[in-house]
């Protein structure tokens, strides 16, 4: 059993952005069940309860290179969901899995135009690349069971963080995960393959490292809900102080929980699971600056399946009909203590009844293309676009203008303003991207 009774949390250390995965389904060791369908209604309301005032809150999306076809259906759906939550003005995180064998350059092309065509959104704060790829024993959950993900990692990462540079898309923070955990060697031979083959370019893409972790399910199988945190912090002191230097990556690389969680069911109640998160949650925000914590993703809003008696369908914080657990009360309490406070970007303004309107801007070969997003649009009544003394209005749906400017030799940085004419008010969004511009 780990102790954290020697260590001294340090002051200081950025307040927690958090957030968590909206879905039901968890990735399954053994046979996959299925799950219960999503209610987007209910999910918002669920959202709109947990959000923080004045603060960012992100959802996780997970998508996967599978194949040309479920890759046009996921991308189809992803669109849509994107929409709807940055829309409502929630951060977006994008999970790009790896799910085929043997095919790492094609992983980077694709995870290239992922990269290029949500980018511009100014609510999608970041791209994790490949999932697990330590955790070797679970193709449903986990990349490492697909060969060539070691290698799909460090081309993915390094394309991701290329594409971004290039768009000038500077929101977007770049990362991966690390499963905790596994035996010794494999973690050695794991963190020594990124330090061998990605090199400096790797570790010149690589923003943060994401840590996944769940206490009392898989490792360790067995902990006292109250202990859980111990095991966390256990974690983050590996990932900290042992696995970045050995991976090739600086110790001030920001580490993100991207996963924790605790299920209910046979042998886990509703108590204990409330219990393990204010004691998980509780340890990571009171040593975030020993280990360079900044986020907090918890997994997940609802059960799969409530009436399953496979604990990997009830990770949830609401039973699979929305109906809150005791843990839901819990974890809306720490947000709203914990959180970072802080003003949306420029290019995002709030609207009444929890919308936002987002300025998008992407470019063109002859200047930029600008547009106005998210579910505020509906209050919008006029608005003029403006880019190096060109100008460009409009004064119906969709508020969507192409700008014609010089051409450039290279890719530079154009800002795009945007005065906006609501109901109610008038307001300035500003937003950049980087092109290069022919005749």
């Amino acid at each position: 059993m780990p102790s954290v009774s020697q260590v001294t949390p340090k002051p200081g250390g950025q307040r927690l952005e958090f957030g968590l995965y909206t879905g039901g389904p968890a990735g399954q060791l053994v046979v996959p069940a299925a799950a219960k369908p999503d209610v987007p209604s209910k999910i918002l309301a669920s959202l709109a309860a947990l959000r923080p005032a004045n603060a960012p809150f992100t959802v996780h999306l997970y998508r996967g290179y599978f194949s040309d076809a479920s890759d046009a259906r996921e991308e189809q759906e992803q669109r849509k969901l994107v929409s709807s939550y940055t829309g409502h003005g929630y951060g977006v995180e994008i999970v790009l899995r790896y799910r085929r064998d043997d095919d790492p350059a094609g992983f980077a092309r694709f995870v290239r135009g992922v990269v290029d065509r949500f980018g511009s959104n100014p609510l999608v704060r970041g791209f994790q690349v490949t999932n697990e790829v330590n955790f070797t024993a679970s193709g449903d959950s986990s990349d490492g069971a697909y060969s060539g993900a070691r290698d799909a990692l460090i081309q993915g990462v390094i394309a991701a963080k290329d594409e971004a540079r290039r768009r000038g898309y500077s929101q977007l923070r770049i990362g991966f995960n690390w499963f905790y955990r596994t035996d010794p060697g494999n973690e050695d031979s794991f963190w020594s393959y990124l330090h061998d083959h990605g090199g400096a370019a790797f570790a010149r893409s690589v923003d943060w490292v994401g840590l996944d972790v769940y206490p009392g399910t898989f490792f360790p199988p067995s902990t006292a809900p109250a202990m859980t945190g111990d095991w966390v912090v256990n974690a983050l002191s590996q990932l900290h102080g042992c696995f970045l230097h050995e991976g090739g990556l600086s110790k001030s690389t920001p580490i993100h929980v991207e996963e924790n969680g605790y299920p209910t069911g046979p042998g886990r109640s509703e108590a204990d699971q409330r219990t393990a998160l204010e004691s998980m949650v509780g340890a990571v925000n009171r040593y975030r600056a020993n280990y360079g914590v900044t986020s907090y993703f918890w997994f997940d809003l609802r059960d799969a399946d409530t009436s399953s008696p496979n604990f990997q369908q009830q990770y949830g914080l609401m039973h699979d009909d929305y109906t809150a657990k005791p843990a839901f009360g819990s974890f809306r309490a720490l947000i709203d203590q914990l959180s970072v406070r802080r003003s949306p970007p420029p290019s995002v303004a709030p609207v009444p009844h929890r919308r936002v309107i987002l300025l998008e801007v992407r470019c063109w070969r002859h200047g930029v293309v600008a547009a106005l997003k998210g579910q505020g649009v509906s209050e919008v009544r006029g608005v003029r676009f403006s880019a190096r003394g060109r100008y460009a209005g409009d004064t119906q749906p969709p508020f969507h203008k192409r700008i014609r400017l010089a051409p450039t030799r290279h890719r530079r940085t154009r800002w795009v303003h945007a005065q906006v004419r609501t109901r109610s008010a008038k307001i300035r969004l500003a937003r950049s991207a980087r092109c290069q511009i022919y005749n």
